[in-house]
């Protein structure tokens, strides 16, 4: 799934983005709307990722997706 479809169908993954990332709150979903660099981010500030390791956990789900 390329970048451009998540953004466009970001409300119907939230779901399931918060399944993968239980840390992310409802608010952090509606503030990052799609932007991959914000969920990066969030993703890094919660679990205490890298850069490094937040780059790779989008890419591994979103390419299985």
């Amino acid at each position: 799934m390329n970048w451009d479809q998540i953004q466009g169908n970001w409300k119907q993954l939230t779901g399931k983005i918060k399944e993968q990332w239980g840390k992310l709150t409802d608010d952090d979903l509606t503030r990052i709307d799609g932007n991959r660099e914000q969920l990066e981010g969030k993703i890094q500030e919660r679990y205490g990722y890298t850069k490094e390791q937040a780059k790779k956990s989008v890419d591994d789900y979103f390419n299985k997706t």
